[in-house]
C-alpha cells in the first residue's frame, strides 16, 4: 500500500486520483447508466454510487465520533462480513439520479473529504489512534490508511472497471 509523507501528499493524490476516475464517466450516455456487462460487476451507476457510500460512511463514523456517539463500522445495520448488502444499499440510495447528479455528488463529496483531511493535524492523520472510530477493527489502521483504502484505492481500481465497461460496451455497438 502507498505511504504519504504528509498531509499535502495525500491530498494531491486524491486529487488526482479523483479527477482521472470521475473523468471516465464523461463519455458514458446516460440511457447506459444502469447497463451491466458481462465481464464487469457493476453498472457505470453502481460504481460511482459505491465510491459515495463509502465516502459518506468515513465522513458519518468521524460526525458521530465527534458528537459523542458510539460509531458502529462499518454501519449500525452491517457487519463485515455482509459488505455484499451494504453495497446494495448504496446502489439503491443513488438509483435515482443522473449521471450528471452522482458526478456532482462525487466532486462534493471528494471536496468535503479534502477539507476534512485539512483538519486532522499530521499526528491524527497518520499515527494509530487519531480516532476511535479507525480502532474499531483488529487491524487498527491509522486515520489515512481508512481514508485511503475507501478513496484512492477504489478510484484507482474502479476506474480500471469503467475502462473495461466503456471498451465491452464499444464492441456491442
Amino acid at each position: 500500500m502507498e505511504q504519504y509523507e504528509d498531509k499535502e501528499t495525500f491530498i494531491n493524490e486524491i486529487k488526482k486520483t479523483s479527477t482521472l476516475f470521475i473523468k471516465e464517466f464523461d463519455d458514458v450516455a446516460e440511457s447506459d447508466k444502469n447497463l451491466i456487462i458481462e465481464g464487469v460487476d457493476r453498472a457505470p451507476e453502481q460504481i460511482i454510487a459505491y465510491q459515495l457510500g463509502w465516502m459518506e460512511l468515513l465522513k458519518s463514523w468521524e460526525s458521530d465520533e465527534l458528537a459523542g456517539k458510539e460509531v458502529i463500522t462499518p454501519d449500525k445495520d452491517f457487519k463485515w462480513n455482509q459488505l455484499g448488502k451494504l453495497y446494495e444499499r448504496f446502489y439503491a440510495k443513488y438509483n435515482d439520479y443522473s449521471l450528471a447528479e452522482l458526478k456532482e455528488m462525487y466532486i462534493s463529496n471528494v471536496d468535503d473529504i479534502i477539507s476534512w483531511i485539512k483538519d486532522f493535524n499530521e499526528d491524527e492523520l497518520f499515527n494509530q489512534g487519531g480516532r476511535k472510530w479507525a480502532q474499531s477493527t483488529p487491524s487498527n489502521w491509522p486515520v489515512w490508511k481508512w481514508i485511503h483504502i475507501n478513496t484512492v484505492a477504489p478510484f484507482k481500481s474502479f476506474r480500471s472497471k469503467i475502462r473495461k465497461w466503456k471498451k465491452l460496451r464499444a464492441a456491442q455497438l
